[in-house]
């Protein structure tokens, strides 16, 4: 059966590994030091693209030791994983229990796209280094100044901002496959800064913002497709059929569509938002 793996955070209970009975050793105990995420990455890991591993000291009623959420961006990783390590000692003298979450079915998450920097981190899992590539297509500064009265002064007030667009595109030249995407990132600017050094490290921030947002954008459109003999198909949808796509069975042949352009010449606003995640969670090696 194949599975469909969009560009979002995996907030799935079945993508979701609880890991408990975890202990420190001696040594660490008496340091109060808790057992590293990188050991946890180090063996979860081997079953599959990781999202992210975070580690949790036990409730006071529960007695010393940790618990870790390990989420997983397949489902098939998740379980496999699950099955392999359940009661294994792994890295410790004492076995662990995982179990995949269980929390209420009915609680609804809301789909939340990954930044750029994670969506070419799963593309190069899935689709290799050299398996897909992107190119920005427009670059445009609509950075603006608007003047109005001070009334107390009688002096004009200039407030100015850095803005830019950008629209780029993503191509994985063995499907077939270009996906474009769009994003506008703003920066509020005091009027002392312009033409300091300040100024156009900021301006180079908006364009970076920009750029980023787009790249996320464009992957949004796009669903992997892994089938259970280990290839990797790709589907391309627009935005707006991404929730009803991720909720059907995906089909024997993936078909792939193209988007024209014309449709974000007049891109005023950008839908998405961006992410914080907590301090706690382990990030795996970032791609620009």
């Amino acid at each position: 059966m194949a599975e469909v793996i969009p560009f979002a955070i995996p907030m799935e209970n079945d993508k979701t590994l609880l890991v408990w009975e975890l202990s420190c050793g001696p040594t660490a105990e008496a340091l109060h030091v808790s057992p590293t995420k990188h050991s946890l990455f180090i063996v979860f890991s081997q079953f599959g693209l990781l999202y992210s591993v975070r580690v949790f000291p036990n409730a006071a009623v529960a007695g010393p030791g940790f618990y870790a959420i390990i989420k997983f961006y397949s489902a098939r990783d998740a379980q496999k994983a699950q099955k392999a390590c359940n009661q294994k000692q792994l890295f410790q003298n004492s076995p662990v229990k995982v179990h995949l979450s269980t929390t209420h079915k009915a609680v609804q998450h809301q789909t939340r796209a990954l930044n750029s920097s994670q969506c070419q981190e799963l593309a190069n899992y899935y689709f290799g280094f050299n398996g897909w590539s992107k190119r920005i297509v427009k670059l445009q500064e609509l950075s603006d100044l608007e003047e109005s009265e001070n009334e107390n002064i009688g002096e004009p007030l200039q407030k100015q901002s850095l803005k830019f667009f950008c629209a780029v595109e993503v191509v994985l030249p063995f499907y077939d496959c270009r996906s474009p995407g769009v994003g506008i990132a703003e920066e509020p600017l005091d009027t002392l800064e312009e033409g300091t050094l300040s100024f156009l490290m900021k301006r180079k921030t908006v364009q970076k913002l920009a750029i980023q947002k787009a790249v996320s954008d464009a992957f949004q459109k796009l669903l992997i497709v892994a089938l259970e003999s280990g290839k990797i198909a790709v589907e391309y949808r627009p935005c707006e059929d991404l929730t009803d796509a991720r909720m059907e069975e995906p089909h024997d042949l993936i078909q792939v569509n193209h988007s024209s352009w014309k449709q974000y010449d007049q891109a005023e606003e950008e839908c998405l938002s961006n992410v914080s995640f907590e301090e706690e969670e382990l990030r795996l090696p970032q791609v620009d």
